[in-house]
């Protein structure tokens, strides 16, 4: 792909990626950023249609050209939604509606809205078609399998034959790499609630109660040494009991206590192994204290696996567009979750890692992602968009 098309657009694209980050909004419903990429789109030779559920854009690219064997398909996707945290960053540019893309969904969008014009303009070549999703409800209302289930990845006519999706990072190296890996790039992530019922009374008696408080603590050691001792090192899981919750007053025995914590794995193995794990360790932590466990264990986004073909085009197409320099083959899997691991689910293709740190900043001290001081350089709008369409190109022809 051509980049000197995207290189005329930048000033353009950085500011898109302004507004959009000035105008964040949550979950599924966006109706003004779904508004503005619709304005952004209109005039191009696209079909579009957006989603029943959720204000999610599909966008349809038919090539004009004449393939070669059998017609292909593509799909590029963005995210859009943003997080409830108050933005820190003292940007001229800075969200002021309590909400922030602290994950640098506007990055995202951006990008993908360069790609499209930048394929548009090559669309009497292409030998194909091409998809694009934007995608409200990534952090954590699974937008994805929403739009799946309303038909994105059969929107051309027939089910892509391959997917990709990049996302940036505030930290990890220096702004305008790229970093992938076959196989597992991203852990899944689930939802795990424990209550522990029990008998109340007064924190003088104990023996006359059924106290949750010991069980719901001992559940969150159980776990750790379950953790430790239940699983391969080499296949490994992570929990972590964030919220714990029991009690009004130091000298009450509550009726309950409860236990909320987030679940990591980097195989569907290691995550259904969890899965049928934990009722045994809480059911047993209860037993032995004499009291219920009431488990509400959802299944949120599995494990985001890259196919290694897919991967594969992604260096070749990195390192031809911007050099060796800027391909890295990471060693391991991120604990982070994404709900683009739905689409792979489904077809073959990859998830990409952008690094997008502020000039000058070691990325070793740069904000993580989601805080409220997240900084995403402007310098990888046009190198994100360049990448997104040069892949597209690759697999059509």
């Amino acid at each position: 792909m051509n980049s000197r098309f995207l290189d005329a657009m930048e000033d353009d694209l950085v500011a898109l990626r302004h507004e959009l980050h000035g105008m964040p909004e949550l979950g599924l419903h966006l109706p003004r950023t779904q508004a503005r990429l619709l304005r952004e789109l209109e005039g191009l030779p696209l079909e579009i249609s957006t989603g029943k559920e959720l204000t999610s854009i599909t966008a349809v690219l038919r090539g004009r050209g004449t393939p070669a064997g059998e017609r292909r398909a593509v799909l590029l996707r963005a995210d859009m939604d943003a997080l409830p945290v108050k933005e820190r960053t003292g940007l001229s540019w800075a969200s002021t509606n309590g909400s922030m893309h602290a994950c640098g969904h506007d990055c995202h969008m951006t990008c993908l809205v360069g790609a499209v014009r930048g394929l548009c303009e090559r669309i009497d070549d292409l030998p194909g078609d091409v998809v694009f999703m934007f995608q409200p409800g990534e952090e954590g209302q699974a937008g994805a399998r929403r739009m799946i289930k309303e038909g994105v990845l059969e929107a051309s006519g027939h089910r892509v034959d391959a997917a990709y999706a990049l996302h940036v990072w505030s930290g990890m190296d220096h702004a305008g790499t790229y970093h992938c890996r076959p196989g597992t790039i991203m852990a899944s992530s689930d939802d795990l609630t424990v209550i522990f019922e029990g008998r109340g009374g007064h924190g003088s008696a104990p023996h006359l109660t059924h106290d949750p408080v010991p069980a719901a603590a001992e559940f969150v050691l159980a776990l750790h040494t379950m953790v430790a001792r239940r699983f391969n090192i080499f296949d490994p899981v992570v929990v972590t009991a964030g919220h714990l919750e029991a009690g009004t007053a130091r000298n009450v025995i509550p009726e309950d206590a409860t236990v909320e914590a987030t679940l990591r794995a980097f195989s569907s193995g290691a995550r259904e192994k969890l899965f049928s794990l934990i009722p045994e360790v809480a059911y047993g932590v209860a037993r032995a204290h004499g009291v219920t466990a009431h488990i509400n264990l959802d299944p949120l986004y599995p494990t985001t696996v890259n196919h290694p073909d897919s991967v594969e085009a992604v260096r070749r197409s990195v390192t031809e567009l911007f050099g060796s320099e800027s391909w890295v083959n990471m060693p391991v899997p991120m604990g982070a979750a994404e709900d683009f691991s739905l689409v792979l689910q489904e077809v073959p293709g990859a998830f990409i890692i952008l690094p997008a740190t502020k000039p000058g900043t070691d990325p070793a001290d740069a904000q993580g992602n989601h805080s409220a001081h997240a900084y995403y350089d402007d310098s990888v709008l046009v190198s994100g968009a360049t990448l997104l369409a040069d892949l597209a190109v690759r697999e059509l022809y």
